[in-house]
């Protein structure tokens, strides 16, 4: 397996020899092996060369004794993967540019059918890996091919600087970890929004590529999907995307402090009804999980309190703007842009 990275299955046997010997002359290499001297002598020199043999002493007839592999090959294997990684970013790329140029002169691949959870899974991950500017996606309850603690390509496209807007179904948010899984992302820069629906599962690339399911989620089987490219369907379901983000309510995930929020009841809020009264990070980030309507055991839940805790801050907040309802409190919060 070592010839991956440049050495040889005679060269590997005779290192494996020399660690079970610990130090050895060429002539007892040359008896435990079975090989012409000459051959022992040149498979010495390259694993020299490697450096994963050297002599004793600084005597050239000084018996040999074997360096450690991961010192002498780590670097070797560092640069392997390094050219392995951009050769898949580059064969990833290069597949694009094929799929749009056979989109540009044939109609007929400007929509490629893909089917199965596992090919959906790699598309994904492949056209994530991809992006230069921004990620689009629709996430529904219930995942289809990929749930979000599978998704780790997103935080690489967030550290190279890639956007990402989500918008989220409210029932996904009550499935268990949820929460926390989205707060992950949203301190990584991801920008998450909530609506009570949404009408199909979506992911956009860079305004180029999109993925979306052809069939219900109730109809079984195994999934399938659209990938389309540049064309007037892509530039609907941009707008479909668009549409939705502009009346999805915001989450604010992102507060580390609002964690370890102490438990019992605050003080209220010194204010009265239409002061000018702002809340704080932590009461931003409740209301932003009270406006998506996260339960409020799912709210402490994700702000480490009790359920308690959290109505009474709910109560705080309604006195702060002046309602005793908490659909009137709903409405305060966007009168007032307290979010």
């Amino acid at each position: 397996m070592l010839d991956v990275i440049g050495l040889t299955p005679a060269e590997e046997e005779l290192y494996r020899c020399l660690l079970q010997l610990t130090t050895a002359r060429i002539d007892e290499l040359v008896h435990r092996l079975h090989r012409p001297r000459e051959q022992v002598v040149a498979q010495v020199e390259a694993l020299r060369g490697k450096g994963l043999v050297q002599p004793t002493d600084n005597d050239p007839d000084a018996p040999l004794r074997p360096t450690a592999p991961d010192v002498a090959l780590g670097g070797t294997l560092l640069r392997r993967q390094e050219d392995l990684e951009a050769a898949r970013r580059l064969v990833t790329q290069l597949a694009e540019e094929y799929r749009s140029g056979l989109r540009r002169h044939h109609v007929d691949h400007l929509v490629e059918v893909i089917t199965g959870g596992r090919v959906l899974r790699d598309r994904l991950r492949d056209l994530q890996n991809s992006a230069r500017t921004e990620v689009l996606w629709f996430c529904r309850a219930n995942p289809l091919a990929m749930a979000g603690p599978e998704n780790v390509e997103e935080f690489d496209a967030l550290a190279r600087g890639v956007s990402y807007r989500a918008i989220y179904e409210r029932d996904l948010l009550l499935e268990p970890g949820a929460l926390a899984d989205l707060a992950k992302g949203v301190a990584a820069g991801e920008q998450a929004r909530v609506l009570d629906r949404l009408p199909v599962r979506l992911a956009i690339v860079d305004a180029r590529t999109a993925i979306c399911p052809l069939v219900p989620d109730r109809a079984g089987g195994e999934p399938s999907a659209a990938v389309i490219g540049r064309s007037q369907l892509l530039d609907a379901l941009l707008a479909l995307f668009e549409s939705h983000w502009r009346v999805a309510t915001w989450l604010r995930l992102d507060d580390p402090l609002a964690v370890a929020a102490p438990e019992g009841r605050r003080p209220e809020p010194e204010c009265h009804p239409g002061d000018g009264y702002q809340p704080d990070a932590d009461e931003a980030r409740l209301l932003s999980l009270f406006v998506a309507g996260v339960p409020d055991k799912s709210i402490a839940s994700q702000l480490g309190v009790s359920r308690r805790t959290v109505q009474r801050r709910i109560a705080d907040l309604m006195a702060a703007a002046g309602v005793d309802t908490r659909p009137g409190l709903a409405f305060q919060v966007a009168r007032r842009g307290w979010l």
